[in-house]
């Protein structure tokens, strides 16, 4: 490991963090808006200083907002208020869910339901971080390559603090996340391609212009947003973590910083450490992570994404050999599903618990119900299931089967001839 002197800049005194470390080969660096080492040219992280992460108490974190922002003790950015982002993300509901459990044979079964924050998606947690990051290192102009939740938080975000956006996204994203994105007025720009064209787009471009790219230049920070979907669960379990997780990847970020979050509670003492298995699921029209999973491989091969589930398709994810090295850790496993059976796993979560999923979470559920099939989820052991995203982005995969039961003239007796009266 090599280390360099590291500084921490003044809009960040009050952050934990106490600068970048590579994940590959360890060398240190100041915190600035950068994602790649010098060194090995591998992803950098933040690191922090454990002293004062274990300032952090429970009370500390109770005592805070009900957003993302009561864990800002252990957070990148966003502890003073001049910079912090805050459209208040986070504390989502926490619902036990007996009546799918039942339908999936299990005994113990939670959604994080995730389709409650501000524009609908866990993408506000990271949004808020990253943006607080940019406004820290002084970015008028903030920037992003997404498939859609992304950039509706984004633009919605830089709206709500002044920021200017420019987003990217592909041509052929659901309509519905287009005018999400468009209705904040700030400028999106569509690309003829799929997310990793877009992605490659804006790696030239962020080279070239001063801008924030939360998901390039910010990535390290931002992806720390997800830890507070981990932060809460063990929170609103009254302090203790889950024996078993289920998650959707696309980039395989969100699933390594559950994790992340797990291990960090744990060695803060603010929760007592206990096993968990961490669970992967992707469409099979996009599913590079699960498929190098089954085949026992070390790397993950990129494939050109062939999925409705828009949220999930990135052929070459950037946290994939990372997700695998979690699943494999905790002694969990991945799968993938068709579109037909994603279709299968929303119906299945509206029908048994009253939420509307995006097809992610079509996805989750239902690679689930496969991860049991198979034997390799534990039904008797408690399970979180992670919904990110609200079933109103992606109305059109379950339009066509989700129509009126009957269709009646208004007149009473057209009621009692349609055999629902009762």
């Amino acid at each position: 490991m090599t280390t360099a002197p590291v500084s921490v800049p003044a809009a960040f005194a009050g952050s934990p963090a106490r600068g970048l470390i590579c994940r590959e080969c360890g060398h240190q660096t100041s915190l600035a808006p950068v994602h790649v080492c010098e060194q090995c040219f591998a992803p950098l992280e933040v690191e922090y200083d454990l002293d004062k992460l274990k300032l952090v108490t429970r009370q500390s974190i109770e005592a805070g907002p009900q957003t993302i922002w009561r864990y800002a003790g252990l957070l990148p950015a966003g502890q003073d208020p001049a910079t912090r982002v805050d459209l208040g993300a986070g504390m989502t509901r926490l619902r036990e869910a007996p009546h799918l459990a039942r339908a999936l044979g299990m005994r113990k079964l939670y959604v994080k339901d995730d389709s409650g924050n501000p524009t609908h998606s866990f993408k506000d947690r990271v949004v808020s971080v990253a943006l607080s990051a940019a406004r820290a290192f002084g970015f008028d102009t903030v920037s992003c390559a997404s498939t859609g939740n992304l950039a509706n938080s984004v633009a919605a975000h830089a709206t709500h603090v002044g920021l200017k956006a420019v987003v990217f996204i592909p041509s052929d994203l659901e309509r519905g996340k287009i005018v999400q994105t468009a209705v904040y007025g700030q400028t999106l720009v569509a690309v003829d391609g799929n997310y990793d064209d877009v992605n490659r787009l804006c790696s030239e471009i962020a080279e070239n212009e001063d801008w924030a790219f939360v998901n390039v230049n910010v990535r390290p920070y931002y992806a720390e947003g997800s830890k507070t979907l981990g932060y809460e669960v063990a929170e609103q379990l009254g302090w203790r973590l889950p024996g078993q997780v289920v998650i959707p990847m696309a980039s395989g970020s969100l699933l390594t910083k559950v994790d992340k979050a797990f291990g960090e509670l744990t060695k803060l003492g603010l929760v007592e450490e206990s096993p968990y298995r961490v669970f992967g699921a992707q469409a099979t029209g996009c599913s590079p992570i699960a498929t190098a999973f089954e085949n026992g491989w070390d790397t993950v091969r990129p494939v050109k994404p062939e999925t409705i589930a828009k949220s999930l398709a990135i052929g070459n994810p950037a946290d994939g050999p990372y997700a695998l090295d979690v699943v494999r850790r905790t002694g969990g496993a991945m799968g993938h599903v068709s579109d037909a059976e994603l279709v299968e796993g929303i119906q299945l979560l509206a029908e048994t618990e009253g939420v509307f999923a995006e097809t992610a979470g079509g996805v989750t559920v239902a690679t689930l119900r496969q991860l049991l099939k198979n034997g390799l989820v534990d039904p008797d052991v408690e399970t979180v299931l992670y919904n990110t995203g609200d079933g109103l982005k992606t109305i059109d995969a379950v339009a066509a089967q989700s129509v009126p039961t009957v269709t009646i003239a208004p007149s009473y007796g057209a009621f009692l001839k349609s055999g629902w009266a009762s």
